[in-house]
């Protein structure tokens, strides 16, 4: 260890990609440390939260329901998260955010230590989806603090593989966990790992920021930065279309499982763990995928690989397939999700990011909850299988409409607004 810029504790690692050595601060450390941990527990409740409304009401339109309220909430927490991240101290927001959420989940298991109450899951969910969106929003802007620009794309591939690696055990354990003890142990897991992660970015210290001047002109100023970037413009306007989709997928496929199948608990939790699989192959993946085909082809091939992989989860009724097939799905939002992110830290001006942040996740992630309650409510009026196919053929056909656009360019960082 040493002293390096700036007066932080660095670290020197060796990466896999040829060898070289690059170097960690200790506050990425911290925040990678962290944030691996409370993605291990999150990932319990992203497994027994959609378990506890099933075995609770036995119904999918209440899983699609209770998701759909939760993306209700964090679409209209991010007309607001953007303003609050570029106009105070980003660390405490996600200190506090973490703080509050412990809590929130915390009350699950103990109001079910008396009776099951669903209704609370309808308080819980859409306060923790607002809070997470704060967060998340803070999230994105801290890593350009953290690292140098030319290694945002292997900074976020590296959170993401950590990150995605905890979640490989975790829906493991949830499952496990769940078929032992219920669903409720496993979401106290998850409010646990909050207070965990709050304690971790205490020690995390971000380079000098924009985030302390006036934040002038809001969500607006994100939206027109957006809309007048000529990637950013159909990229957004893309995953809008897309996000109506996935919104709805992870309790497709939950449901595929235990409903159709008749699978328990566990082995929904292993084969869940499938698409944390398949993002950690997205992270080991991404970086040389981007500079050897360059952004276009990288983010279209990933979704025209998610719209194959969703199509044949139609046709399969074998749990192995339909794990490969979950992975399939999972490199290819993963390696699409990181380079979308990347570029944007990389085109947009510090002291607005948080709002450019804020913008784009909330026009993408509107339809999501449309999505979720008419995609659940379809699967269970026409089965699983038919939604599968409808929604596989889709992906195909917006990927294909996405290519006509700038987004398939290769170096879309280049372009100003």
């Amino acid at each position: 260890m040493r002293r390096g810029r700036r007066g932080l504790l660095t670290l020197e690692v060796r990466l896999s990609q040829g060898g070289r050595m690059v170097r960690i601060s200790r506050d990425f450390g911290f925040f990678w440390v962290s944030q691996t941990l409370s993605v291990a527990g999150d990932s319990f409740s992203y497994i027994a939260l959609p378990l506890l409304v099933l075995h609770a009401t036995g119904s999918v339109t209440q899983m699609g329901l209770l998701t759909g309220v939760g993306g209700v909430a964090a679409v209209v927490a991010g007309i607001f998260a953007g303003h609050l991240v570029d106009r105070y101290d980003r660390r405490r927001l996600m200190i506090g955010a973490d703080l509050v959420r412990a809590l929130l989940y915390a009350a699950v298991p103990v109001a079910w230590a008396f009776s099951p109450q669903v209704w609370l899951l309808y308080v819980v969910v859409p306060l923790g989806a607002a809070l997470g969106k704060v967060f998340q929003v803070a999230y994105v802007t801290a890593i350009p603090a953290l690292v140098e620009k030319e290694r945002i794309t292997e900074a976020n591939g590296r959170l993401y593989a950590t990150y995605s690696g905890a979640a490989v055990a975790g829906p493991m354990l949830a499952g496990v966990l769940s078929a032992s003890a219920g669903p409720v142990a496993a979401v106290a897991v998850d409010a646990a790992t909050f207070a965990v992660s709050a304690l971790g970015l205490v020690f995390v210290r971000l380079r000098a920021s924009g985030a302390s001047e006036p934040a002038r002109g809001g969500f607006l100023a994100g939206v027109r930065f957006l809309w007048r970037h000529p990637v950013l413009r159909p990229l957004t306007l893309a995953l809008a279309l897309l996000t109506f989709l996935m919104m709805a997928l992870t309790d497709l496929f939950i449901y595929r499982l235990k409903h159709d199948l008749g699978q328990s608990d566990a082995v929904v939790g292993v084969a869940m763990a499938a698409s944390a699989a398949g993002s950690v192959l997205a992270s080991l993946v991404v970086a040389r995928a981007r500079r050897t085909l360059g952004f276009g082809v990288s983010w279209l091939g990933s979704y025209v690989l998610c719209g194959i992989a969703v199509a044949l989860l139609a046709v399969t009724g074998a749990v192995p397939a339909i794990a490969l097939l979950i992975t399939a799905y999972s490199l290819g939002t993963g390696v699409a999700g990181i380079c979308s992110m990347s570029l944007r830290q990389e085109v947009t001006p510090e002291p607005l990011l948080g709002r450019v942040t804020s913008a784009f996740w909330t026009i993408h992630t509107a339809p999501g909850p449309i999505g979720a309650a008419l995609l659940t409510t379809a699967a269970a009026a026409y089965g699983t299988p038919a939604v599968f196919a409808a929604t596989g053929a889709v992906f195909l056909v917006l990927a294909g409409a996405a290519a006509l656009t700038p987004v398939r360019r290769s170096r879309p960082e280049e372009a100003t607004a």
